[in-house]
């Protein structure tokens, strides 16, 4: 599967460093001589993080499986307010998830299938009138997932007496269960299939492939990552909608618009996932495992005269506490003031040097995606 096209970052003098400072042989599926352990890096990535995130994601999707089928039977206030709970339980918990985007989850099209946002109302509304629609279709993408369910349970109307009413006692109201139904059921299908995938022939083959090439786990992961922070975290959540892209800022593009006041949690929850992969943070009890930053200490990988992974977990934390200065609702912030947006995408682009130059640069990685939009 092509990998991703995303948003340009550095000027030409940055992408030669880092060709320049990559081995020659590096997609030739060398083994690494440096010493460290990083079949036990991976085992930690594997059986302490990415495992028990699905698990957990898995739980939290049957949980809103469960509720969705309560709400459909009886559409009412409250079943309507304990599906709205799930949601943003599984949705917290998704946000440790998507950044992992190897095995099946990239040959399903997974996170694409569970996080595009904004999402696309007038795909949504065809698909309900017209119930003749393929889910996994790349055409949907922006109609299915945590955004449309975003929209489903909390945009249909200005209040949730007229919300209800879609489920209830509109003629179409059946159309609209079926839709409601079809989104969630595919979501918890999908995140099954890659659990059972990890749990059984991925995990060991995932761990025993240390090679440093462009198809050893570690270059594909740490590349995930990085995307992810670049992408997923910096310009989705905070370069998009702040208008850094744009000649003026974009509100609607926030993750979460509809639901109103939850897109500062995601953030949070976000940053949360990236500092604990980073350090090798255990999903289930915190303890500490190999991770990244191990790997740099031990290449002891310095810049202006101290570590780099000090300073990358200090712009983590920088991040976070910009992050926890804003509107708990982001599409509020950008209306009111966008710059404390570009502030806060600022500060969390100075982690992406740190990570897509010095640490790709220390651990001898090339980046597998291709830059696209100048920024």
């Amino acid at each position: 599967m092509m990998k991703k096209i995303i948003l340009g970052l550095f000027t030409l003098a940055s992408v030669m460093m880092i060709v320049a400072c990559s081995s020659d042989d590096n997609d030739s599926g060398n083994s690494v001589n440096d010493g460290f352990d990083r079949s036990a890096m991976l085992s930690n990535w594997a059986n302490n993080i990415i495992i028990p995130v699905y698990e957990d994601l898995d739980t939290k999707l049957e949980a809103m499986v469960a509720q969705k089928n309560i709400f459909i039977a009886e559409p009412n206030t409250s079943n309507l307010e304990n599906m709205r709970t799930s949601w943003k339980e599984a949705y917290k918990v998704w946000q440790h998830a998507e950044m992992f985007n190897v095995g099946i989850a990239e040959n399903t099209n997974y996170i694409f299938q569970m996080n595009v946002y904004p999402t696309n109302t007038v795909d949504i509304q065809q698909n309900i009138d017209n119930q003749n629609y393929d889910l996994a279709s790349v055409n949907n993408n922006d109609a299915v997932g945590f955004p449309a369910l975003d929209y489903m349970l909390y945009g249909l109307g200005d209040s949730d007496v007229e919300i209800l009413e879609f489920y209830s006692t509109s003629a179409d109201s059946n159309n609209y269960k079926t839709y409601l139904s079809d989104l969630t059921d595919r979501m918890e299908s999908l995140t099954q299939a890659i659990l059972d995938d990890w749990k059984n022939a991925y995990r060991d083959s995932f761990v025993n492939n240390t090679d440093n090439s462009a198809t050893g786990s570690i270059n594909l992961v740490v590349n995930d990552f990085i995307f992810y922070y670049e992408k997923g975290f910096r310009a989705n959540k905070f370069g998009i909608p702040a208008g850094n892209f744009s000649p003026n800022p974009l509100p609607d593009r926030v993750e979460a618009f509809y639901a109103g006041d939850f897109s500062k949690t995601l953030a949070l929850e976000a940053v949360d996932a990236i500092k604990n992969f980073f350090n090798g943070r255990a999903y289930v009890g915190g303890n500490e495992g190999r991770s990244l930053d191990d790997y740099l200490d031990f290449l002891n990988t310095i810049k202006d005269g101290e570590d780099l992974s000090t300073l990358i977990n200090n712009q983590f934390v920088a991040a976070e506490n910009k992050i926890n200065t804003l509107n708990d609702s982001f599409a509020e912030q950008v209306e009111n003031n966008s710059v404390a947006m570009t502030e806060t995408f600022d500060i969390i682009q100075l982690g992406v040097v740190f990570l897509k130059v010095d640490m790709l640069q220390a651990l001898d990685i090339s980046v597998d995606y291709v830059d696209a939009d100048g920024d």
